[in-house]
């Protein structure tokens, strides 16, 4: 005699797995992959059986049944812990990225539930209420897209949910940045005069003028070793960088402290010619180091003989090079408004990376190959360089014309007279 057919209150009969509770609620039950009950409720029957349906899909297409219980944050930290190839400095970056604007954020959703539209709210988010600046939000992007990139691979979802939203965003207007532009000539010898001349600030030309001269990064300067450059063959060997950054994972002395690292990209490791002006650069900071009795007194994972040190033998840091660079533009306007109300030339806002992009500007102006740019830089892809030849060349054209029309100008002039 077969079995009586379970029904609700209703006298609806229920299918295998699905139960009213007591209070007129349901709940379906089946077994996962590994044998393990799962549960899902909902308020009535045919709500109940939409879930069911998208159980059976997930179940036909491989994905999970913890998919359903697992958050965005319980995923991250997997992909922490199984994450290499990264150097100390970058992965602390993206710890704090996560740490700070997601955690508390989307990173408390559940794998299954997130949506794009929930990504695209987020970096809105970001941008609108936090203000948060475009470069920030493609750090964050970086780590969230390889959380969700590592959740379609394990089979917790169909496809990843962040996918394309960045571009999306970036195309909006509040994701417009503006270019960083490089100094001008007239800037660029104001600079370097001005800090050449006072003697208040003659002893940061060395560095600046270095920097000015081959487009060194930051790091890459401030890690230089006086065995790392030939004075009479006139090369610079750029082998490592120095690096300044907050330890928070176990395995190290917490804190922020200096470390070498090797370079950005394998293109990093490379040699760059000094030009006349970088090399006596270089005897005037030995010469001055000379003159004033100072030394290198820190070592730094084997690293030692530092060039660019201050008064207590200590390495340069970056927060106060651009520090410096801040002091240096207001001094230096305040002397040129003195001399002149109406001058030509000021010094704009600007940051070390700025001589860097200065340093190609040059390259492109005196019309270096493409290729030597790019391996003087230290760039890996092309595209990278291409872009900065591009805009530059781009202006240098917009120059030209504006020549050509005024020569036009005054040609009708003649002929008019």
């Amino acid at each position: 005699m077969a079995a009586p057919k379970r029904r609700d209150k209703s006298r609806v009969v229920l299918r295998k797995g699905e139960m009213q509770r007591a209070n007129g609620t349901y709940h379906y039950t089946w077994m996962d992959k590994n044998r393990k009950r799962r549960y899902v409720y909902a308020k009535t029957l045919t709500e109940l059986r939409e879930k069911e349906k998208q159980i059976e899909k997930d179940i036909i297409d491989g994905i999970k049944a913890e998919a359903r219980y697992t958050t965005v944050n319980e995923l991250f930290e997997l992909w922490k812990d199984l994450k290499r190839g990264l150097k100390n400095n970058t992965f602390e970056n993206y710890m704090y990225m996560y740490e700070t604007f997601v955690r508390n954020q989307i990173g408390r959703k559940r794998i299954s539930s997130l949506k794009k539209s929930d990504v695209k709210r987020f970096y809105n988010y970001l941008a609108d209420e936090r203000g948060l600046q475009a470069s920030t939000i493609d750090g964050i992007h970086t780590v969230l897209h390889q959380v969700l990139d590592m959740a379609v691979d394990d089979d917790y979802i169909r496809s990843n949910p962040s996918n394309n939203v960045l571009k999306e965003l970036k195309q909006s207007h509040c994701f417009q940045t503006e270019k960083r532009r490089a100094l001008t000539r007239p800037e660029q010898e104001l600079f370097l005069e001005f800090l050449k001349s006072h003697p208040v600030y003659a002893h940061w030309y060395p560095i600046f003028a270095v920097m000015t001269g081959t487009g060194m990064r930051v790091g890459e300067i401030t890690g230089l070793r006086w065995c790392d450059i030939d004075l009479d063959e006139g090369i610079i060997n750029i082998n490592h960088t120095l690096v300044y950054y907050n330890h928070r994972t176990d395995g190290s002395k917490k804190g922020c402290y200096f470390n070498i690292n090797t370079t950005k990209t394998p293109a990093g490791k490379r040699q760059v010619p000094m030009l006349e002006f970088v090399k006596e650069a270089f005897l005037m900071e030995k010469e001055k180091q000379e003159l004033l009795d100072v030394h290198c007194e820190i070592t730094i994972d084997g690293y030692t003989d530092f060039i660019f040190i201050n008064r207590f033998g200590q390495v340069q840091h970056q927060a106060t090079l651009n520090k410096a660079i801040r002091r240096v533009i207001r001094d230096c306007n305040d002397e040129q408004l003195l001399k002149d109300e109406d001058a030509k030339v000021l010094l704009p806002h600007f940051s070390c990376h700025t001589l860097r992009h200065t340093f190609t500007t040059r390259m492109c102006e005196a019309g270096v190959n493409v290729k030597v740019i790019q391996d003087a830089l230290g760039h890996t892809d092309i595209s990278t360089t291409l872009n900065i030849y591009t805009d530059v060349t781009k202006e240098l054209r917009k120059n030209e014309f504006a020549g050509l029309d005024t020569f036009f100008k005054n040609e009708y002039n003649k002929k008019e007279m």
